[in-house]
This record gives structure tokens, C-alpha cells and sequence, in this order.
């Protein structure tokens, strides 16, 4: 087998592709024609010109159908592969009280949509209530989620489950009857935060602080084994922004990373500059999203993106120990060696694997991707480094914690 085969893209449910569908925002060559100029400018809007972005985008026709017809599908993609990354117990039974999940800054339904598909088709909606409050200040928006909601539910002849839209600014949450609208709906199994944390508060002099803030918040509404995600762009200055946030609820000690990170120390990734942490996973994106790709130039045969997901109970994806390691970058194959950077409590380092020193006990080693958590027993370094490049012996045991 080539050890850089990388895993099986992520694909959309026919479900969800169904649903979209119906709703027109997948279609023919025309309307993905006239989604082009929406999508290119809201991309550059996200990305190089974001001071530039207006706070009511999603209220404008334009970039609303454009972010329904390309921006959802790719955020729901990242939303559902982190779902399938959270432990059971998020999920677990507490009488008859249902799966309730509150999505901040719904858009269009990304979160919401994502999560209900997934529980459908994981067998989690079956005799079992799903409860989802989804909070966003663009009216336009919260119609188009409950429209794809109420359809996915009719195409699909699901019961017993509810979405509550509730049409607020989350940047006001304190206090007064948006908190108690939300509050009502406690305790939840899971808080979503997918692309907004990094919109909120960006005129605010102490935008971290109110950040944090609003996580805070939302541990509050967590059952003791719920979860809160937050997904950002994969953009430097944004993804740093959120190691900021992580080192900072860390040291106050108001949670434990579960993933992506294998410590609670200090993020390794905020010492230089130009360092900066994001996933990359593959994917086969639909027919229509293939056909704007081509029409607007980009390339988006893996999704990227940054995340957290952040528990009150301590669990974690993986055992915390030196020899244990998130894989952070790809696998790079180089003259005669191959190489890949590494993160966990002893900070970031390179490791390699040169050809010669090759083994079955190493194997493993060529079949890392960006996001493997994998267990090296052993790097030799430079004498007297404790840190810094490392590489694997051939008699140095390497295994995969866990594949992505």
C-alpha cells in the first residue's frame, strides 16, 4: 500500500444533498453560474478583506443564496467530522430527556443541519427526542434554516424532533430575555459555534475577553458530560486567536481540551509569529460545489479549518504522556527520509524517518496524516537536546493511537 494514500474523502449524505436540493440552493449549471460572483466575493470578504466584511451579509440576497449554496455544505462537512470525533458519552441517556443541542450563530442552519443528519443516519433520532435552538441576528438567515430544517425533516419523515429559532445578536446574550430564551432549553449536550466566534466582537476593544466570556457562558449550559465546538477558518490570524482563547480558559482552569490538543499547556504554536495550528481532511465535494469551484478558480479537494473541542470533565481524545503525539503537519517525503511535525506536552518538534532506517516495528510512521495521533517510543536527537529534531531507530516502536 502507498503510505501516502490518504484516507477516504468525507462525503455529504444523499440526505443532506437531497435536502439541499430540494430547497434550490444545489442546482444546475445555471444557478451555479449565478452563485459564482456571490461566492468569490464573500470568500475574499472572509479572507483578505475582512475588515471589509459587513456585519449584515447574510441579510443580503446575494451573499445569502451564495453562502446556501456553497458555504453550508463545505462548513456542515466540518461540523459532522468533528461530531464523529466526540466520545459517546456526550450522547448519553439521562432519563427521558432528549439529545439537545444549541447552535450560536446558526447562519442558514449549518450546525443544526449537520448535527440532525448525523444523528439520523447514526441511529441517535430513534426513540429518542432531538431538541436544537439555533440563535442568529439575520432574519434572512433564520428563515433559510428553518426551511432546509422543515425540509430534511419532510424528505426524511423524521418525528419527534424541533428546531427553536430564536432571532437575537449573541454579542448581547448578557442578561435580559435572550439569556432566558436559551437558558430554558439547559442542559444541552453539545454547543456549536462553527464560523462566528472569530465575527463576534471584532470592533470591541477587549474582543478576547468578551470572547471568552461567551464560552464561558456556554459551559454553563453544558450537562456535566457535554461538549462545546468551535470551528474557525483554517487563516493564520485566526486560527492564532483561538490559541489565544484556549491558553487563556486553560490557565483559569475553566475546561480541558479533548482535541484537538494532547496537553493544557501553553499552545507551542504562539512562540513564533508565523506559526499557527489547523486540520486539513479530505473530501468529495458535491457535483454543484465541484462546478462553482471551477467557475471561480479555487481548489477544494481537502476541507481545512481550526477547532476546539472543549469539555468541563476532563476527558480526552488521547492518554497525556511524552510519547504520545497529535501529527500537525503533512507527511513530507524528502531525498532518502520522510518527515512530519509533531505536537504534545514537550512542546512542537520535527520528527523523520529515513529509508535506511526502516522496519516493520516503524512502520506506521509512513502512514501518518496531519491530524493522526500516533505513539513514537522513541527519537534519537542531537546529544544534549531534549528537544527539538528527532529521529525514529529502526528499532523504535511506532503505533497509531488514532487514525483519522
Amino acid at each position: 500500500m502507498d503510505p501516502f494514500n490518504k484516507p477516504s474523502p468525507y462525503r455529504l449524505s444523499s440526505q443532506v444533498i437531497g435536502a439541499l436540493t430540494k430547497v434550490g440552493a444545489l442546482q444546475g449549471p445555471t444557478t451555479e453560474r449565478r452563485l459564482s460572483k456571490g461566492v468569490a466575493e464573500l470568500s475574499r470578504l472572509f479572507t483578505v478583506d475582512r475588515s471589509r466584511r459587513p456585519a449584515d451579509y447574510l441579510e443580503r440576497p446575494e451573499y445569502a443564496a451564495a453562502y446556501l449554496g456553497y458555504f453550508l455544505p463545505v462548513n456542515l462537512a466540518k461540523v459532522q467530522i468533528l461530531l464523529e470525533e466526540l466520545p459517546t458519552v456526550t450522547w448519553q441517556e439521562d432519563g427521558q430527556r432528549p439529545l439537545s443541542v444549541l447552535d450560536l450563530g446558526i447562519g442558514p442552519g449549518t450546525g443544526a443541519l449537520a448535527f440532525l443528519d448525523w444523528a439520523h443516519r447514526t441511529g441517535r433520532t430513534a426513540g429518542r427526542p432531538v431538541h436544537v435552538v439555533g440563535v442568529d441576528r439575520s432574519q434572512r438567515a433564520l428563515h433559510d434554516a428553518s426551511r432546509l430544517w422543515q425540509t430534511y425533516v419532510d424528505e426524511n419523515r423524521l418525528s419527534a424532533v424541533q428546531l427553536r429559532l430564536v432571532h437575537a445578536d449573541v454579542e448581547k446574550r448578557a442578561g435580559g430575555p435572550f439569556a432566558e430564551k436559551i437558558e430554558r432549553g439547559k442542559p444541552f449536550d453539545l454547543v456549536i459555534l462553527a464560523n462566528c466566534l472569530n465575527e463576534l466582537f471584532a470592533s470591541a476593544r477587549e474582543a478576547l475577553v468578551q470572547r471568552m466570556k461567551l464560552v464561558v457562558w456556554a459551559f454553563s449550559l453544558l450537562k456535566p458530560t457535554g461538549a462545546c465546538m468551535i470551528v474557525e477558518p483554517a487563516l493564520r490570524g485566526v486560527a492564532r486567536q483561538l490559541h489565544v482563547l484556549r491558553d487563556r480558559l486553560l490557565q483559569e482552569q475553566l475546561c480541558t481540551v479533548y482535541s484537538p490538543c494532547l496537553h493544557e499547556l501553553t499552545c507551542p504554536a504562539l512562540i513564533r509569529p508565523d506559526d499557527w495550528c489547523h486540520e486539513e481532511r479530505p473530501w468529495e465535494a458535491p457535483t454543484a460545489i465541484q462546478a462553482i469551484d471551477r467557475e471561480v478558480g479555487f481548489i477544494k479537494d481537502a476541507l481545512k479549518f481550526s477547532y476546539l473541542l472543549l469539555r468541563t470533565d476532563g476527558l480526552t481524545i488521547a492518554p497525556r504522556c511524552a510519547e504520545v503525539y497529535r501529527v500537525v503537519s503533512e507527511l513530507r517525503k524528502m531525498k532518502g527520509e520522510m518527515r512530519a511535525w509533531l505536537c504534545n506536552e514537550t512542546g512542537r518538534s520535527e520528527a523523520g524517518l529515513l529509508d535506511r532506517a526502516a522496519s516493520p516495528s516503524n512502520a506506521a510512521f509512513t502512514a501518518v496524516q496531519r491530524g493522526t495521533i500516533v505513539r513514537i517510543d522513541r527519537l534519537v536527537r542531537k546529544e544534549g537536546q531534549e528537544r527539538g529534531f528527532g529521529r525514529i531507530p529502526p528499532d523504535g516502536p511506532v503505533d497509531i493511537v488514532r487514525p483519522l
